[in-house]
């Protein structure tokens, strides 16, 4: 029997819930999904056991997979590496209505929720998760562990670096075949935020056109 769980146990691992059942009732192997947290809030979510991740591991299992649906990526990208070093394989969580191009590319570990489109060539990094409703456009690069948030408009020719977090609703301007839109390493931009130029590494945006929110 396959032990498949989902890493977190609060409201987007919720949402990611039925979407990854549905996707293993389709590949019609036997498994039994389960919620993993390090603190469970109860024993039971939504119809599926929440269990530490020790407990998880001790459960016999002829193969684990494990998807983390952790929205901080400083953390997702500890627990992959907790997870991968315990022989545990990430697996992709993808809805059925998922939208997919040409020439896309993706790392291993990524969440695609409902409504999620992905046109033409495009390299995504691990671990990406895209909320409901989001969309990357042509000729965009995006890195590891990066966060989109719900109806993040990601339009063509943009570099995304590892870590950033893009909030809701957020619309980044589209860049140039030679001179992409970029967003750096670990940036943050804020909920409804337009970006219209590059967003320094580890900065954090907000605003119309969006702008860097000084330190208090």
């Amino acid at each position: 029997m396959k032990q498949v769980a989902i890493f977190g146990a609060s409201g987007f691992g919720r949402e990611v819930l039925p979407l990854l059942r549905r996707q293993l009732q389709d590949s019609g192997a036997p498994y039994t999904l389960s919620f993993v947290d390090d603190h469970p809030p109860c024993s039971e979510i939504n119809g599926h056991a929440a269990l530490t991740y020790a407990e998880w591991l001790s459960v016999p299992a002829s193969e684990r997979l494990i998807s983390i649906a952790i929205a901080n990526s400083e953390v997702r990208k500890q627990l992959c590496d907790r997870v991968t070093s315990d022989g545990v394989r990430l697996i992709e969580v993808r809805s059925d209505n998922v939208v997919q191009l040409d020439e896309v590319h993706i790392g291993e570990g990524a969440i695609l929720c409902s409504f999620v489109t992905l046109t033409s060539n495009i390299r995504i990094g691990r671990n990406f998760h895209a909320n409901i409703y989001s969309y990357v456009a042509h000729d965009c690069v995006i890195g590891d562990y990066v966060t989109f948030a719900p109806g993040v408009k990601c339009n063509g020719n943009i570099i995304i670096e590892d870590y950033a977090y893009i909030g809701t609703g957020a619309i980044i301007k589209q860049g140039h075949p030679d001179r992409p839109t970029v967003i750096g390493r670990g940036a943050v931009v804020g909920m409804g935020a337009v970006v219209t130029r590059n967003v320094a590494s580890g900065s954090t945006v907000i605003g119309n056109p969006a702008r860097t929110m000084e330190p208090r």
